[in-house]
């Protein structure tokens, strides 16, 4: 008994512990959605998000992209995401990081892929 009972006080633990360190999508501004237009600068294609440095005219954004297994299912490979490719993004800026914004789309040449 008491070892189930520690099983399941560590599993509770784990559990908070995850859903904790996944981030809400309340802290963007889904009210105020931004075109963004510029050049990779760098790319990530790990879990829990993708995610870009998107260099435009003025300012260097993070970008928060899907999962990398939703990108793919939707036809956005990693080798979309270059270095140096252009693209236009279209996302909801970080209530609290100004530089941030989670992507709601992302159209690269001539293919848009919805990313929500």
């Amino acid at each position: 008994m008491k070892i189930m009972l520690r099983c399941i006080g560590l599993s509770s633990l784990l559990l908070a512990t995850a859903a904790f360190a996944h981030h809400g999508w309340s802290e963007y501004d889904a009210s105020n959605p931004l075109q963004l237009n510029g050049t990779i600068e760098e790319s990530g294609h790990s879990h829990p998000h993708g995610h870009l440095r998107l260099k435009t005219a003025d300012k260097t954004w993070t970008i928060v992209l899907a999962p990398p297994s939703r990108m793919e299912n939707r036809g956005l490979s990693k080798e979309m995401l270059n270095v140096g490719t252009q693209v236009s993004v279209v996302a909801y800026q970080n209530r609290n990081k100004p530089e941030e914004m989670r992507a709601e789309r992302i159209t690269v040449g001539d293919k848009t892929i919805e990313l929500r």
